[in-house]
């Protein structure tokens, strides 16, 4: 094979490749935080569930994506394994929507839709028609980057020794699979792996019978993906990932098993004959077609697609519960408790290109962060009423989980920041970490709160009567700041007046905590307290009062945005 064609080759599907990704983003972008909001709604109703993931699937251009989404969604606890298996089913409906459009093989328009899109991405104004140009660039650099692909493979044709080996090998129906499923998993999109079958078929290099096998085979790939993803996550995750394998392998061989009448399905309302060649260079309409290569296969395999997907929901989306009962006693077990694991639940760097997800995840690991932040501070205040070093033992451990997630969100936004975002994204990421910065400090603050109570306990320092009473007084007043800030943040819904009544909540911190000092100096003077249990005394109330001043922070932040 001259170098020339395979450069075409590797061209022409890095050209689709980037078409794929570009539509993707186009339509991110077209559906804004609907989709958003379409996410954190996900019911147990699975014909519901098995329609987000079609529309999952279709904005993101790649089953693939898709799948390893649910297993997060699944990891981080967002959906039951029950609602993970309706919308993996719908993924594969969303999936043979982007191939039914690949199938449409309009090359001639490839060239000027990319003009069109072009001029409306550089030079519109408007943000709506921008994303309108990125999924016309989109489209046309999937149309023209599969021609290209086309006319890179359609040499190989000539090749005796390639031609016999593909026969040889794809003979058997089971290598054909095999082969759509490590095409799909090394690619790590379906999408893009089957329009790299369709680019073969077409050029001549495959028959029907083989792509319609590799077709198929691309859904174990997917799970496969699915499975990778789930190594290192929660029990469900890996019972969501297991199950998905399972399903497509029965899927799979019930199609090996019935393939000449799942063929013969399929032509039935197919256009032409799916093996037919031109032998001679032909005008379709207005499109040119080569000689040597197959007009029809391309609809016919999307087709198969089509029905093998829609097939793969009648007949599973009823089974769901029992798999999901199945998937219990082949991975027994309960998850572990996963609060204070240091580590992210939610966040994955994988869908960092998927700039929707990727701000969805970040918000829901800012609102775990913002919950620990919370329950840590409130665990702390309770050893102002009995010490108890198991308890401060789990204080410390929150303080190290918050520190990690500070690390993680914010390198996460960082990486996130380097996409191409609008606008308000874009700002707020900077905010982003503004709270992220603040919930680790109060963390800080409490932590220092429970080593000073430690201490008092270790060096047997007393606090009177009357100070202990002032001082969980003051702890109460600050717990309604904190606790404001965590419910700004995890309900999403700080109104002015919010923010007006944690401003009035402040000021009276702030008299607190002067009445506190001078009730202080009086007991020094009279010798009530000792030096050295006032210095700490006057640690801890410092310590309160920044806690509730950058809960204030965070009130603010959040009622700007």
């Amino acid at each position: 094979m001259p170098l020339s064609f395979l450069m075409e080759a590797l061209g022409g599907l890095g050209l689709f490749i980037l078409g794929m990704k570009s539509m993707s983003e186009g339509l991110q972008k077209l559906a804004g935080d609907r989709l958003r909001h379409s996410l954190e709604k996900i019911t147990g109703n699975r014909l519901t569930a098995a329609l987000m993931g079609s529309c999952l699937a279709s904005l993101l251009q790649s089953g693939s994506t898709a799948s390893i989404l649910v297993v997060g969604f699944v990891n981080a606890g967002l959906i039951s394994l029950y609602q993970a298996l309706g919308v993996l089913l719908g993924t594969g409906i969303g999936t043979t929507l982007a191939i039914q459009f690949i199938a449409f093989k309009i090359s001639f328009f490839a060239l000027p839709t990319i003009f069109i899109g072009v001029i409306l991405r550089c030079f519109s104004s408007r943000r709506r028609w921008v994303n309108i140009g990125t999924l016309l660039l989109g489209a046309g650099l999937v149309f023209f980057g599969l021609h290209i692909m086309e006319l890179g493979f359609a040499p190989l044709k000539q090749n005796t020794l390639i031609n016999g080996l593909s026969r040889q090998f794809l003979s058997w129906r089971i290598s054909a699979v095999i082969l759509g499923a490590l095409l799909s998993f090394l690619i790590q999109s379906s999408s893009a792996a089957i329009g790299i079958v369709i680019a073969l078929a077409s050029s001549g290099l495959l028959n029907f019978d083989s792509a319609v096998a590799m077709v198929v085979g691309e859904s174990l790939g997917g799970s496969l993906i699915a499975a990778i993803a789930a190594i290192n996550g929660t029990l469900a995750a890996k019972r969501t990932a297991l199950v998905y394998i399972v399903i497509n392998c029965v899927a799979i061989g019930l199609v090996l098993i019935t393939f000449p009448l799942f063929l013969r399905f399929v032509q039935v309302f197919s256009p032409g004959e799916a093996d037919f060649t031109v032998q001679t260079l032909h005008t379709y309409a207005i499109a040119p077609l080569a000689s040597e290569t197959k007009p029809y296969i391309a609809r016919h395999l999307a087709n198969a697609h089509t029905v093998f997907s829609i097939l793969s929901a009648l007949i599973f989306l009823p089974l769901i519960g029992f798999f999901a009962r199945s998937a219990t006693v082949i991975l027994p077990g309960k998850d572990g408790e996963s609060d204070v694991e240091p580590r992210p639940k939610f966040i994955d760097l994988r869908v960092v290109n998927t700039p929707t997800i990727a701000f969805l995840q970040a918000r829901n690991e800012i609102k775990r962060m913002a919950t620990v932040t919370g329950s840590m501070y409130h665990e702390m205040v309770e050893q102002f009423h009995s010490f108890n070093a198991r308890s401060a033992n789990r204080i410390k451990q929150r303080e190290e989980l918050l520190d990690v997630l500070q690390r993680d969100i914010s390198s996460f936004l960082i990486t996130l920041s380097r996409q191409p975002l609008p606008s308000t994204n874009a700002v707020e990421i900077p905010t982003m970490i503004q709270i992220i910065n603040e919930l680790e400090h109060i963390g800080d603050q409490s932590e220092a709160i429970m080593e000073y109570m430690r201490r008092k306990k270790e060096e047997k320092l007393r606090f009177s009567s009357a100070a202990m009473v002032e001082i969980k007084a003051f702890a109460a007043q600050v717990a309604e700041m904190v606790t404001l800030a965590v419910n700004s943040l995890c309900e999403e819904s700080t109104t002015t007046a919010d923010s007006a009544s944690a401003k009035e909540k402040m000021n009276a911190i702030n008299l607190a905590h002067e009445t506190l000092q001078q009730n202080h100096i009086k007991r020094l003077h009279s010798g009530k307290c000792t030096i050295v249990a006032g210095l700490l005394y006057g640690d801890i109330i410092a310590a309160f009062t920044k806690i509730a001043q950058m809960s204030l922070t965070i009130i603010e932040i959040e009622k700007e945005f």
